[in-house]
């Protein structure tokens, strides 16, 4: 987990930086993404190659998912509400998972069409889909370098760079094919080329859906450990006996979250407690919204004059 802390104003005016820098890459990615992905699929069409149209499926996905983190990205920017408090955060965490789901069905669709292609060999015209894959190489590698400059810790534009990066590989797998084809005339190196590209798209998708559901199904951020930071707490904080209770989530990937119970030692200063409590859990363990209720010890019930109200 990261050492860093976030507090009021300067976290949202960071994270509203980031985002906006997050949303103008994503932005441009997917509008370079969406034009050549015309261009892709009447090449090969032409062609016949069904590499060239495994990488414009992939493309049209990318195209979908780059315009779904974009929108994400913008949404996400609204201030919370009476009725999502929290703000928008989580959406680009859905787009993050519908993102990985896409790719898994695309990858599924060009595994059965290449096997298709094998037992029936297409005619590939290999000219004309070396010409089209070498431009949309060029497109992806200048797409991938624009994301690539963008916040890489987060999962939203994590999840877009790697539809590009799988994209990257496929115009690298067309362009290997029609090499091939051109040279040797052997066509069933066009679909399984794709296979390959389908499986490393696979092994990418899997990693941002298991890391996105994570996220969804309320899981606690990585490197979280209940016992280690109950241990530091009490010998940071002189007045704390022990911590129960110790709950941590992610409302997105930058903004973890924990809520504890804190048993005192009696006459101690409740405030400066709870602060103490606080600016270590932010110092040390990077976490910039907790909620913590104090105890006395031998008691069961909270402190009584509102003291369990989270500041």
């Amino acid at each position: 987990m990261s050492n860093h802390s976030h507090h009021g104003h300067d976290h949202h005016h960071a994270h509203g930086h980031a985002g906006a820098a997050n949303s103008r890459a994503v932005g441009t990615a997917a509008l370079l993404t969406g034009g050549f992905m015309v261009a892709e699929i009447i090449g090969g069409l032409v062609s016949g190659s069904l590499a060239l149209l495994a990488d414009a499926g992939h493309m049209l996905t990318d195209f979908a998912a780059l315009s779904l983190a974009w929108l994400a990205f913008r949404m996400a920017r609204r201030p919370a509400d009476g009725k999502r408090t929290y703000g928008f955060d989580r959406l680009s965490v859905l787009a993050a998972f519908t993102n990985g789901a896409a790719l898994f069905l695309v990858a599924g669709w060009i595994m059965v069409e290449a096997v298709r292609r094998i037992f029936e060999p297409h005619a590939v015209t290999g000219g004309i889909m070396l010409t089209v894959a070498a431009a949309g190489l060029l497109v992806n590698i200048l797409a991938f370098w624009i994301l690539s400059r963008a916040d890489r810790d987060n999962l939203n534009l994590r999840a877009a760079l790697l539809h590009v990066m799988g994209d990257l590989l496929g115009s690298v797998a067309a362009i290997i094919a029609a090499l091939v084809i051109m040279a040797t005339g052997w066509t069933p190196i066009d679909p399984i080329l794709s296979v390959l590209v389908a499986l490393l798209i696979l092994r990418s998708a899997w990693s941002v859906i298991r890391q996105s559901a994570h996220i969804l199904l309320e899981g606690s951020p990585g490197g979280f450990d209940p016992a280690e930071i109950s241990s530091d707490l009490k010998s940071a904080v002189p007045a704390l006996t022990e911590v129960r209770h110790l709950h941590a989530w992610s409302i997105s990937e930058e903004r973890p979250m924990v809520t504890l119970e804190a048993v005192l030692r009696p006459g101690s200063d409740h405030e400066r407690t709870r602060q103490a409590i606080k600016a270590r859990l932010s110092e040390k363990f990077g976490f910039g919204h907790t909620t913590v209720e104090l105890q006395h010890e031998g008691q069961d019930t909270e402190l009584p004059d509102g003291c369990t109200a989270p500041i």
